[in-house]
This record gives C-alpha cells, structure tokens and sequence, in this order.
C-alpha cells in the first residue's frame, strides 16, 4: 500500500508555479522559482513521513518498534531473549575433574558465562550472560575471570538448551494475527494454540480437542522452520499449558482451564523423497542443481505446513524443478514422489518434510 507517491519535490514546485501569475518568470533560476523550491522540497518530506507513518499504523506493514505497539493494543507481547545454556567441563592438572563454585563467571568467545548447577563431577551447567542465539556459537577453553584454587584446564561443552534471540517482526505479525483473527477465549482451539505460540521457538501448533476422550487436547508442534518441534520445545510448551508438576495435570496449574488433560508432542512427519531425471543447460553442475532444488522443496514445504491444503502436489514439485537454475527439462515419466507419481497426503496435524533428492542425468 503507498500513500502520497505522487506528492514529490516536482509535482508539488508545479502546482506551485502553475498558480502564480503567467506574467511573472517561472523559469528554474528565476527569483519565483527559487522562493517557492526550499518550501515544494520540505512538503515533499513531509508527505513522504506521512506515507510512512500511516503504514507503520497498520500491522501488514508495520514493523519494529511500532509494530510491537500495535500488538501491545491487543495484549501481543513479543517473546523475549533467551540465554544458552552451556556445559562446562573442568579438571585439574592430573586431568581428574574438578567442581568449582556455583556464580563463577568464565569467557570465551567475547562473552561470559556463569556456572549455575552441578551436572556431575567436574561438569557443570552454565547459562551466557548475554542472551540471544550468541551464546550457541563459542567453543574450545573456559577462561576463568577469578582464580579458581586447582583448575588447570576448562572447556565450553555443547549446548544445553539453545539461546534464542528476540522474537522478530514476521514471527511476531504472524502470533499478533492468529490472536486477532482467531481470538483465544475460554479454552477454545485458537487459546491452545495462542498458548503454545507464546513458547520461543514455536513455529506453529495444531490442537486436537477431545482427541483421548472429554477433557483431553493433543497440542502438535512445529518450531520455526516449520518442522516437528525438538523436545525441548515440547516441554516447555507442556510446562506452560498443563504441567505435570505440581497437583498434576489437568489441575489448571498452567496456562489451560482446570479439567483439561493437555498432551503436547511433536508434529508427526510424512517424508518425502524425489527422485527424477533432468536434463541440464550446461551452466550448473548436477550437484549444485540438486542442492538448490532441495532447498526450493523445503521452503515450499515450510509455507504449506499447517495449511488448508498440506498435500505435497506433483505437479507444484515439477514447476520447481523447472525453476531450478540449470535445469533444461526433466523426463516427466521420471518424476517420482514416494516411488509414485500422484501427490502425497499429510494428516491434519502432520507435516511434510524433505528425506532425499535424487537427480540423474
């Protein structure tokens, strides 16, 4: 949507001159000319502040800052940071493992981590202080920031629980319409699924109702990219719904009203392999052709996922092998999903994902 594009520096100079007398000089140099520019430029600007201002009004359009207000209207608040938490692993000169103080704080990679609980001897759990997905990247030596009475060595081990940075303005626009369009009230599906979408790194959730019986819901997840969600997801969404701690489930401990039993498990898969024979315009090897078509697959795959129509369509996968860079043509006898050549049904609640790609010449 675009407002006031045709109020520019020219059009508005025109109109300008265009209303003054023909009896007086118009021409670009001119003393009218020169007084009335400086003020056609400045309402230009403003026109221009006013277009973008207007978009920033709606949530389609909008974004940062203002976006986030629009969804604060609503009670749509973006997912903050989260902090990685890392293994630390630590042993003395003997190389025997060595515990150290819970609250130490330890570098590497430019950031600090501090060691929070005692996994086993000599491994500890330490969480980055500074949160965001920064905190997954660094590896190798521990650097402690005090002494530490008998460390000799200290090592940054895998992550624990990924770090995540700060919901962005898509995943929020997309949360900020399915709570606006589908408004959760009183333990409907749309309030199962805004409360799963509230859980960082949830891309998107199918409810169940009823699906074990009265009182019973089956939440499906999916994570951002738009694949069965990791365990770890899937239990922080069941902690938040309807933990299992506590009284028990079903209790209304968490998110859901009480009396609703709350199942929360990962999106069941359908794969999918493609397997067909192409012929090649020379500019690309086969192996680059193969590697961008299996990414064009999986992005389609992504945008269809949890759609109305989920079924992965023949026809669509062979317009994007056609797309492919370097590729000519395919023999369409040789085009095959599942060993077959009719499209592939995915269960409501399912997603499709990519398993293999093969291409021959």
């Amino acid at each position: 949507m675009k407002l006031y594009e045709d109020r520019t520096f020219e059009t508005i100079l025109e109109e300008m001159l265009d209303s003054a007398s023909d009896a007086v000089d118009k021409r670009e140099g001119s003393i009218l000319y020169d007084a009335l520019a400086p003020a056609a430029r400045k309402l230009a600007e403003a026109y221009a502040e006013l277009g973008r201002q207007n978009l920033l009004g709606y949530a389609h359009t909008s974004s940062g800052g203002e976006l986030r207000a629009r969804g604060a209207d609503f009670g749509v608040d973006p997912l903050p940071a989260e902090s990685a938490v890392r293994e630390g692993l630590f042993a003395d000169a003997a190389g025997a493992p060595l515990d150290v103080a819970a609250g130490s704080l330890f570098g590497a990679g430019g950031l600090l981590f501090r060691v929070r609980a005692r996994l086993a001897p000599g491994r500890w759990e330490l969480v980055c202080e500074s949160a965001g997905e920064q905190g997954n990247l660094p590896t190798g030596p521990l650097l402690p920031l005090e002494y530490v009475d008998g460390l000799a060595t200290a090592v940054l081990g895998g992550v624990l629980k990924p770090g995540k940075d700060e919901e962005d303005d898509e995943a929020f626009r997309e949360r900020f319409f399915a709570h606006v369009r589908t408004p959760p009230t009183s333990g409907n599906r749309a309030a199962f699924r805004s409360w799963a979408l509230e859980i960082g790194g949830v891309g998107d959730a199918y409810v169940l109702p009823a699906w074990k019986g009265p009182n019973t819901v089956k939440i499906l997840l999916l994570d951002k990219k738009k694949v069965p969600a990791s365990a770890d997801i899937v239990k922080a969404v069941k902690a938040y719904i309807d933990p299992a701690a506590g009284l028990g489930e079903g209790m209304g401990e968490g998110a859901a009203p009480a009396g609703a039993v709350v199942t929360v498990e990962a999106a069941p898969l359908v794969n999918v392999e493609i397997t067909a024979t192409i012929s090649r315009t020379g500019t690309r090897s086969l192996a680059q052709i193969q590697a961008d078509f299996a990414e064009a697959v999986r992005s389609h795959l992504a945008d269809i996922a949890y759609g109305d129509d989920r079924s992965v369509k023949y026809a669509r996968i062979g317009t994007l092998l056609l797309d492919t860079p370097g590729v000519q043509d395919y023999s369409s006898s040789s085009l095959m999903l599942n060993s077959g050549s009719a499209n592939v049904a995915v269960p409501a609640g399912s997603v499709a994902a990519l398993k293999a790609v093969t291409l021959r010449e």
